[in-house]
């Protein structure tokens, strides 16, 4: 699959998972959850919907299904990206509120997803 396509794909399956995540973590952060507790549960459901779909038809390949390897590569992956959205997301509330926090998800959420796309096309979904 080009690049062209496999980008086209990332961004349109990144926003359907970036609208699962930011809507966790703002419903339950509104709700009174610590914006950290939010922020992960919010990852954990987009990461979820984002790892099928983009398996199955970003990085698809028709000789195999989704395993193990690429499994365990795309949580080594979540981890990290999460730990930096996280830390990310603690800083902007810490110093700025949680409206701010709010509104800066976005923009880290943008940033990882570049080094995502990167790390997923080039080993993540790697066979």
């Amino acid at each position: 699959m080009s690049l062209t396509r496999q980008g086209r794909n990332y961004l349109i399956f990144g926003a359907i998972q970036y609208c699962v995540d930011w809507g966790m973590m703002v419903g339950l952060s509104h709700m009174g959850m610590p914006v950290e507790a939010a922020n992960l549960a919010g990852r954990v459901s987009g990461a979820l919907l984002g790892f099928w779909l983009n398996g199955r038809f970003t990085f698809n390949s028709q000789d195999s299904a989704l395993g193990r390897r690429q499994f365990g590569r795309f949580v080594a992956l979540w981890i990290g990206s999460t730990v930096l959205s996280t830390l990310a997301i603690s800083l902007v509330d810490t110093h700025a509120g949680l409206k701010w926090t709010w509104l800066a998800k976005p923009v880290i959420e943008l940033a990882l997803a570049v080094v995502g796309f990167t790390v997923s096309r080039y080993w993540v979904y790697r066979r």
